[in-house]
């Protein structure tokens, strides 16, 4: 209902009563809870991708610091197996001449030792500043996994480690078969090193939905809390005798992939990695998306 005013018969007012006043007033409100609504979503997007772009700006600026210490590193390691290699020459003919002095071959040996130190320093260094495309095969990672297993036999017996596979054979995953193996290499003696007075090594393999993923877990003392941020970082160790160059290795290559590493301690005692290798598409996939 509505009054009509009348001042005049040329001119007429009309008054909303009560009730149109009401309904004005409940849409006006409405109308502001959802500007405000909207205000608020629109704030909290805008914060959303602020975080988003500060973690990406972040994530840049770390992978130019690893780039340029990836190249200082080839040239470093570079110029030190050129220096190594008359080195280890004369080295050789030295030992031959004092074979017959014990004093003398003692330390030709802890030489010998310290060149052998210093070539899988180098290794380390030239494997993490290697950057190539992974030349992609089908591949079983348990089959690989059980190799690597059997090559270090004796390191394992030495320690009194027992190693278990726990990765169907029949698994398969495209993947270079060099890198993924440098990788596993990495990860079983980075678990060898956390048992030096013996345990369990288990490497599993399983397929996911997004791919395959590979663990290697140990049951030494786990990983300290404090390292879990930095662990994947170049030459960050916790081994008095480290390059802390292995998993930075193992994250580039899982990178190459288009893949991740994880770390973390398991609950019944020490640590796992968990390296995930996602689908990688055969080039009759590729060719059946773009036609």
């Amino acid at each position: 209902m509505t009054t009509t005013l009348t001042s005049s018969p040329e001119a007429a007012t009309i008054v909303p009563d009560g009730a149109d006043l009401q309904i004005i007033l409940a849409a006006w409100n409405e109308a502001t809870d959802r500007l405000q609504r909207t205000h608020e979503a629109l704030q909290a997007e805008v914060r959303r991708l602020s975080d988003e772009l500060e973690v990406k700006n972040s994530e840049l600026a770390r992978r130019n610091r690893l780039a340029d210490l990836g190249q200082m590193a080839s040239h470093v390691a570079h110029e030190v197996r050129n220096g190594l290699v008359p080195l280890k020459l004369y080295l050789s003919l030295l030992k031959r001449r004092v074979r017959e002095d014990a004093t003398s071959s003692e330390i030709a040996g802890n030489l010998e030792s310290g060149f052998a130190a210093l070539e899988v320093i180098v290794s380390d260094l030239l494997h993490f500043s290697a950057h190539r495309d992974p030349q992609l095969q089908i591949l079983s990672p348990g089959a690989l996994a059980h190799d690597l297993c059997q090559s270090l036999q004796p390191q394992f017996a030495a320690q009194g480690i027992q190693a278990n596979i726990d990765a169907p054979l029949e698994l398969r995953a495209r993947a270079d078969a060099d890198m993924l193996r440098r990788a596993l290499l990495n990860l079983i003696l980075n678990a060898v090193d956390a048992m030096p007075h013996g345990g369990q090594l288990l490497v599993t393999a399983c397929a996911t939905p997004l791919g395959v993923e590979i663990e290697v877990a140990d049951s030494g003392p786990g990983l300290p809390e404090s390292a879990l941020a930095r662990l994947f970082e170049p030459f960050f160790t916790t081994k008095s005798n480290g390059t802390g160059l292995g998993l930075a290795i193992v994250e580039r290559i899982a990178e190459a992939h288009g893949g991740q590493v994880l770390a973390a301690n398991c609950s019944a005692g020490g640590a796992a990695f968990t390296l995930c290798l996602p689908h990688q598409p055969t080039e009759q996939e590729i060719q059946h998306d773009r036609s």
